[in-house]
């Protein structure tokens, strides 16, 4: 509120409004404040020349206060010299700020008028020691509600409850309710869906189940990000996944039903799983090895690039596909620049049309490895659930005081060694031969076109050595120029 009057008698103040949570965005805290301060001004007789507000803003988090930062640049300009508030725990509730406001108001003579705590004269000692006080009594209390807000959230997890937040890709199932919240941004009313973050969304599951069996077979996360866009799948915002964000949907624990506080397993959720545990592991496994290449941009293109060996002489090195030498096509060679002339294209056709004729024999069962006999994948998990229990009490002990640094220190440390053991038999358990899906399918060339790249080089590094020897000169009896003979397989299978 402005006030317009042009007399010069009437004392200037401002009025300062900030509330910490608008969950609705009604702003009804804001103008509840306003009233009062309004209020207020007009039974002493001051012009409020402007009005400050910091809407769902706390002054305790730290976090910037765009208005309360402008008031103050126009009160050091002598806007006024009343700043009117609904409590001083509105202006402040860290000590830096209330420091550089005393040492404001005494340079420009600015005094403090509160509804609730009345005034406060910053000029004197004791004024100050009053809001000094009056701040320490609003930091503690903030402190504390902080602590009860902790205890609460870290107590939901512990019992695998949903803590809030945005909604996880793959769970919130409308459960037919309905609610009513205020826009911040429009202010308008919407009316939106309860949902249920127990309840997994079919659609959503099956992504997620996707998306780690992708992972298992050889697959990366860039063919997911690409099924993801190709199927219409959305982040829980409304944005298209980037290779981060999908990534991190699969290294939930969540996803596998285990509850998480403050970035540790604390125990079994009350939701349902997406995927059993041993894959979600292996998942883990996979996607966290310091091998891995994690750079989206440095995937190959080609099938057998560092794959294929340099079979001239005692090379024996890998080859890769350049376009140097003035040639018009990709062509392996390997850093001595021996291979030139291998087309790459021809070369990985070749490849790919005799592992697939392998694949289709009626022999081809024999080729997969043996599995799923010597993991008993439910003892594990009951081990893994133990010393994960172990660290929960570890810390505990820590905590009260029982155990010294050194012994927490030693039982996490055994215990996390005991747990990645553990970890790994599981993804053991889980990991899937690259060659299932391929053996025993209806059509191998079908099914084998059906891979992504990643895929494919997965199934060559297992099955066979391809070795690239030193080609024939000349036309070969097919008629062609193209040496078969000079690729060599050494079959692994």
């Amino acid at each position: 509120m402005k006030n317009t009057q042009t007399g010069d008698s009437r004392t200037r103040a401002v009025i300062y409004l900030r509330i910490s949570q608008d969950r609705a965005g009604a702003h009804l805290g804001v103008d509840r404040q306003r009233e009062d301060c309004e209020a207020l001004a007009e039974r002493n007789g001051w012009d409020v020349v402007e009005t400050y507000i910091d809407n769902d803003i706390s002054a305790y988090s730290g976090k910037k206060r765009p208005d309360y930062r402008r008031m103050l640049t126009d009160l050091d300009e002598g806007t006024a010299t009343i700043v009117v508030a609904w409590h001083t725990d509105r202006l402040h509730r860290s000590p830096t700020e209330l420091e550089e406001y005393i040492d404001l108001s005494e340079r420009r003579g600015v005094n403090t008028h509160t509804c609730q705590a009345g005034p406060i004269d910053l000029s004197t000692p004791s004024g100050r020691m009053t809001a000094r006080i009056l701040g320490a009594v609003a930091r503690h209390e903030s402190e504390h509600k902080g602590e009860r807000v902790a205890r609460a959230r870290r107590q939901k997890a512990m019992a695998g409850e949903w803590t809030g937040g945005i909604r996880p890709f793959g769970w919130g199932v409308p459960t037919g309710e309905t609610r009513k919240r205020v826009d911040k941004e429009t202010g308008e009313e919407i009316e939106e869906p309860v949902l249920d973050m127990n309840k997994a969304l079919p659609e959503e599951k099956q992504a997620v189940e996707y998306g780690t069996d992708l992972i298992l077979a050889g697959g990366s996360i860039r063919g997911w990000v690409k099924w993801l866009k190709d199927k219409g799948f959305r982040t829980t915002l409304g944005n298209e996944f980037s290779h981060t964000e999908a990534r991190g949907v699969l290294l939930r624990p969540r996803n596998a039903g285990i509850a998480v506080y403050k970035g540790e397993e604390v125990g079994r959720g009350q939701w349902e799983e997406l995927v059993p545990e041993p894959k979600f592991r292996a998942c883990v496994a996979i996607l966290t090895d310091p091998s891995r290449t994690t750079t989206p941009g440095a995937q190959p293109k080609w099938l057998g690039s560092l794959l294929y060996r340099c079979g001239r002489g005692e090379c024996d090195q890998f080859v890769s596909v350049t376009q140097s030498g003035g040639r018009r096509y990709p062509s392996y060679r390997c850093q001595t620049g021996h291979g030139g002339g291998r087309r790459a294209e021809v070369v990985d056709q070749y490849v790919e049309d005799v592992i697939v004729e392998r694949l289709s024999r009626p022999d081809a069962h024999d080729l997969l490895l043996p599995g799923g006999t010597e993991v008993d994948v439910a003892a594990l998990q009951a081990e893994s659930e133990q010393i994960r229990r172990r660290l929960t009490d570890l810390a505990g002990l820590f905590g009260a005081g029982q155990i010294d640094m050194v012994q927490f220190t030693e039982g996490t440390d055994t215990a996390r060694a005991q747990l990645e053991g553990v970890t790994k038999q599981l993804a053991k358990a889980a990991m899937r031969d690259p060659l299932v899906g391929l053996v025993g399918a209806p059509d191998v060339r079908k099914a084998w076109k059906g891979l992504e790249l990643e895929q494919k080089r997965n199934v060559l590094r297992v099955l066979v050595e391809v070795t690239l020897k030193t080609p024939r000169p000349g036309r070969m009896p097919d008629g062609g120029y193209f040496d078969y003979d000079a690729v060599s397989f050494s079959w692994r299978r």
